[in-house]
């Protein structure tokens, strides 16, 4: 089988990890993180420390992150019956149903019309979607909104590697950005957790200029690959969007030929999706877009000129992006080296940067 078939089998993005190397909570400080670097034009990589990134980043390039703000969308309650449930809100806005689309966990079957009770409120099953997941009714919110209601008694929803996925109230800080702003994630983008307010400060100094995109992360980002074929994988869709502010300046950007430096996939995701709008100037600023874009080798990058991201998991769709940039085997090699040198991995776990240049 030759290399361009192999890199489309999720089985060639294995590779082995020790149990001990998944990160359970994050650096003391959020710069403490250790840095993988690796400049691609000089084929050359070292162990740095994240703090680095100030020096390693070309003057006058732009970063761009995503500013999803996640929620504490994971509540637990009881059935009427009196058997125990979680549900897993998906989004805090109603669907076109007027319903909260969630998934729900519990140690009894699910039919249309169970309720459950979650201290004051009072949820209700109202539809059911092949794909799993439901659509519920809430009351009780007495004079709140849902999203307020879940960020002072929602658990946040930390991955189940971590912990078994049992957050406590330092995970409502410490899984979260310095710089989120738009409430919309169930999952944190990762790659940011890194950077602080005086990290930024220290790059503007050296003309390096930040702008933001809001993509909400959703549960199909992190969904595993179920073919061995990855032409045959499709990603659940997300929505994503830029202000008018932001717009322009990623133009301005592409326009001068500024090096894009993206913090995190989902950043990627977004300037992929919108690249060819955005670098034409015709990108609809503001408006609500979704992608459900799938980068992997075979599908060439035009959007960015590096990428600062975590370690992912094996077999996983941000495994086979961050392989596209560089090649598979590169990545697994860069991976293998990180296993060697003890890097931390995962959501809570150190960083990498990938100079494209």
């Amino acid at each position: 089988m030759n290399d361009k078939n192999t890199d489309l089998l999720k089985s060639s993005y294995h590779y082995d990890l020790p149990k001990e190397l998944i990160a359970e909570r994050p650096a003391a400080n959020r710069a403490d993180s250790r840095l993988l670097y690796y400049k691609k034009s000089k084929n050359q990589y070292s162990d740095l420390d994240f703090i680095d990134i100030i020096d390693l980043l070309p003057e006058n390039a732009l970063l761009v992150a995503n500013r999803s703000k996640v929620f504490p969308c994971r509540i637990f309650c009881q059935k009427t019956t009196g058997a125990k449930a979680e549900i897993f809100f998906l989004e805090i806005i109603k669907n076109q149903d007027g319903f909260y689309p969630c998934l729900i966990k519990s140690s009894s079957k699910k039919h249309t019309g169970d309720e459950f009770n979650a201290g004051q409120l009072r949820l209700c099953i109202k539809s059911r979607s092949e794909d799993g997941t439901f659509g519920i009714s809430v009351d009780g919110l007495e004079g709140s909104s849902l999203e307020e209601f879940l960020f002072e008694k929602g658990n946040v929803p930390i991955p189940p590697y971590i912990r078994g996925g049992v957050s406590d109230e330092d995970d409502k800080k410490r899984y979260q950005t310095v710089f989120a702003k738009e409430t919309g994630s169930v999952a944190a983008p990762t790659a940011g957790l890194h950077f602080t307010k005086e990290i930024f400060e220290k790059l503007t100094t050296r003309g390096i200029d930040q702008a933001f995109v809001t993509l909400h992360v959703g549960l199909g980002t992190f969904s595993p690959v179920k073919v061995d074929d990855l032409s045959e994988h499709h990603m659940h869709s997300e929505k994503y969007f830029i202000d008018e502010q932001n717009t322009k300046v990623i133009q301005e950007a592409y326009a001068t030929r500024r090096p894009v430096i993206a913090i995190g996939t989902t950043s990627l995701r977004v300037l992929e999706s919108a690249y060819g709008l955005l670098s034409n100037g015709e990108f609809a600023a503001s408006e609500m877009n979704e992608t459900d874009i799938f980068i992997h080798p075979g599908k060439q990058v035009k959007s960015i000129n590096g990428l600062i991201t975590n370690f992912h998991l094996p077999e996983s769709t941000l495994l086979m992006l961050v392989s596209a940039l560089i090649g598979r085997e590169k990545v697994l090699e860069l991976y293998e080296s990180a296993v060697a040198s003890k890097y931390r991995f995962f959501s809570y776990g150190d960083a990498m940067f990938l100079d494209l240049k």
